[in-house]
């Protein structure tokens, strides 16, 4: 398929673009750049208008370690936040442990050398056969029977070209010991993943410092919100709402959600919620006149006005721990976990104050086929999920939850942490075994393609003009096809 056959694709299928880039309260965060330009870009974990669909461009089918890969450079450290990209530059994040004695001041010349293919030295505790790595530093056991840290991090942004995968610059934002006593295999020190409004780079290490820098790399400012106390790790990436910049921190202790002037730093307000551990990405939307702020919580999912702070409405229900991304359309917002007591809610949007058990809640789902950590897709009148971390998928219809197919099982995907996106016609989703299953846009479960490389996919997705980015445990790949 042509860029242009896609994208008048695209518009049958979808809102209008600044409709669509309003809806998900991204359109104001652009700061000067015209929302065409912003859409054309991946500015956020789940893309330009938040909820993983591509609005411009044409992934490839198919690919290898042989086919249709552009570049692939190796990445030093631990991390599962999805790369941003922005016209020219590949932001990344990662976490590398600095061994006693060493100074880590320049990433750039390790990472410029596996570029142009010069072996990458071994990871330490690593698995061969680029399995999961065995701890990065981690020593005696902690409270909890967690993993007391031993040796320092370096809290690291990476800045690539996007032709090449080569280091343009690269910082550390902080350099000193976690003080988690229990991360998860699965999770990482950086987790959650930058945003940008195409001036200015925002990334949270949560508990190790927000951090704004310019395209250059300078450091306009970095604020410190505090440590937390979150069971298995933070992952929850901040976002934007025109010019604030809105972090949560939910976690066993006092939990809040704030709003920082995104040019200073400056807290404009902050909410406590009644929350504990939580690692979900704060949704924007926009209602009539009002910005709201949509939160995932075990105890109820809120809304916040985006300009104060103060809660608009809440709904209990949701389950425990919840970690995917609400999304919405122009009806109802869905939000979902899958730890315990797996549980889905579809929820009319505008409404006020305690929804809990009113005509606004359209259904809920407790059969328990829910993701645990995936987010889910919704396009057309399907909404699409996994159950809890695995391959085994299910697709309702938004408005009424009934079914189109239920816990139908994709072998080829095995088990995924990474929430799928969506290309005109079709779904990308990495699973940890490497392979990327290609699923057709459609009410029935079609597999179009598995692509399998040598790593392993904790990371989402990617995608600019016809470039796929799949951020590995090992590797950074750019896929295109050629």
């Amino acid at each position: 398929m042509s860029s242009r056959s896609f994208d008048r694709s695209l518009r049958r299928w979808s809102l209008p673009l600044a409709s669509l880039l309003l809806v998900h309260g991204v359109a104001g965060s652009a700061s000067g750049a015209d929302a065409d330009k912003y859409a054309r870009n991946w500015p956020a974990w789940r893309g330009p208008a938040g909820n993983g669909h591509v609005l411009h461009g044409n992934p490839p089918l198919t690919w290898s370690e042989e086919k249709n890969v552009k570049w692939k450079v190796a990445i030093p450290g631990r991390g599962h936040a999805t790369p941003i990209i922005w016209e020219d530059k590949v932001f990344v994040l990662t976490t590398v442990p600095v061994r006693e004695g060493a100074r880590l001041e320049n990433l750039a010349p390790q990472v410029a050398g596996q570029a142009q293919g010069q072996p990458r030295p071994p990871r330490e505790g690593g698995r061969p056969g680029g399995g999961r790595p065995g701890g990065g530093g981690f020593g005696g056991r902690g409270p909890g029977g967690g993993e007391a840290p031993v040796t320092p991090m370096a809290f690291t942004v990476l800045c690539l070209d996007r032709a090449t995968g080569k280091p343009v610059w690269e910082r550390i934002a902080r350099q000193e010991l976690p003080h988690e006593r229990r991360l998860q295999p699965s999770n990482s020190y950086s987790s959650g993943s930058p945003v940008t409004d195409g001036e200015r780079l925002y990334v949270s290490f949560g508990s190790h410092g927000l951090h704004c820098y310019d395209f250059e790399g300078n450091r306009i400012w970095e604020k410190d919100l505090g440590r937390v106390n979150v069971t298995f790790g933070e992952g929850s990436s901040p976002t934007l709402a025109g010019d604030a910049l809105i972090v949560l921190q939910d976690n066993n202790g006092p939990s809040f959600i704030y709003a920082l002037d995104k040019r200073t730093g400056r807290e404009l307000w902050k909410t406590e919620r009644r929350e504990g551990s939580g690692w979900t990405t704060p949704l924007v939307l926009q209602e009539g006149d009002r910005t709201e702020v949509i939160v995932s919580g075990s105890n109820a999912v809120r809304a916040y006005d985006a300009k104060t702070g103060e809660q608009i409405w809440e709904c209990a229900g949701l389950g425990s721990n919840p970690v995917p991304m609400i999304v919405a359309n122009e009806t109802a917002l869905f939000a979902m976990s899958g730890h315990r007591d797996e549980t889905g809610l579809a929820i009319r949007r505008g409404r006020q104050g305690n929804l809990t058990g009113t005509d606004a809640v359209l259904w809920t789902n407790k059969d328990r086929i829910t993701p645990y950590v995936p987010s889910p897709m919704l396009f057309d009148d399907v909404l699409l999920f996994c159950q809890r971390t695995s391959g085994i998928l299910s697709a309702v219809h938004p408005i009424t939850g009934k079914a189109h197919y239920s816990q139908e099982r994709v072998n080829e995907l095995g088990s995924v942490y990474a929430s799928p996106v969506l290309a005109g016609n079709r779904i990308y989703w990495p699973g940890q075994n490497g392979a990327t299953v290609v699923l057709e846009r459609s009410r029935e479960l079609k597999v179009l393609a598995t692509n399998t490389l040598n790593d392993g996919f904790d990371a989402s997705p990617a995608v600019v003009g016809d470039e796929l980015f799949l951020r590995g445990r090992e590797h950074l790949y750019c896929l295109v096809e050629r």
